[in-house]
């Protein structure tokens, strides 16, 4: 099995991986299933890392649909001891634009209906984890060696069920909640990363101003900002991988 103790989780603007270096695939089964997609060893910038890609092969998992339990089962199962999780977002902070990315402080969680922890009376042992800082302290190592290319370092993400986009109104009370941001994904992941003795940090990629917070079409706006995030993904990876292997 993998050697690498780094891993990430690539979401809907980076089902691939560009600049990864692939080795061995390895499907693996777990206590929940089989998770979205083979875990893939392999480099990036020199490092070894594992990569998962969360929505499956061809991007066909669904949000509410994701065995987030199976995935992170996984990657705890081989080894990995810290997650950096890509999730595209829409954002609702005039420093945050389309083509940004963030390393988000907190998050709200608004979804529904997830497996939402493996302690879930099936024999495992009851936890309560304390979820006060739940992207640290990996967030704040990266952001030790972060460029400052595109970077809001900040904000609260919420997340939400998906998969349809949010409404002008539900984007204006997650404004009231303070939130910054909005995704999908990050719950249960992050508390699942915790339960499972991991570090995780998420970054933001935002490909579109929320509902209600900009103007024209939101899936052309996507399309249009998702490529510029992803590069500043890579040049985020590109110097902090190297570092947090150490």
């Amino acid at each position: 099995m993998p050697g690498a103790t780094l891993a990430v989780i690539g979401g809907t603007a980076m089902n691939r991986w560009p600049g990864f270096e692939p080795g061995t695939a390895h499907a693996v089964e777990t206590a929940w299933g089989a998770p979205s997609a083979p875990l893939v060893e392999g480099r990036f910038a020199g490092t070894p890392a594992v990569f998962l890609a969360r929505h499956g092969i061809g991007h066909h998992l669904p949000p509410h649909r994701i065995n987030f339990r199976a995935n992170m089962q996984a990657l705890a199962d081989i080894g990995v001891q810290r997650v950096i999780a890509i999730a595209a977002v829409g954002s609702m902070l005039e420093g945050f634009p389309p083509g940004a990315i963030a390393l988000p402080e907190d998050c709200i969680d608004y979804t529904s209906g997830r497996a939402q922890t493996i302690s879930d009376g099936n024999g495992a042992d009851l936890l309560h984890i304390d979820f006060t800082a739940p992207f640290d302290p990996l967030r704040e190592r990266i952001l030790a060696s972060a460029p400052d290319d595109g970077l809001h370092a900040g904000g609260v993400l919420g997340v939400t069920q998906g998969p349809r986009l949010e409404t002008a109104a539900e984007v204006r009370r997650l404004v009231r909640d303070g939130c910054g941001m909005v995704g999908m994904t990050t719950m249960p992941e992050a508390a699942l990363a915790r339960e499972l003795g991991m570090e995780y940090a998420v970054v933001a990629v935002c490909v579109n101003w929320a509902a209600g917070m900009g103007s024209g079409d939101i899936h052309a706006e996507i399309e249009a900002s998702a490529a510029r995030g992803m590069a500043r993904v890579g040049n985020l990876l590109s110097a902090v991988l190297p570092r947090l292997s150490r």
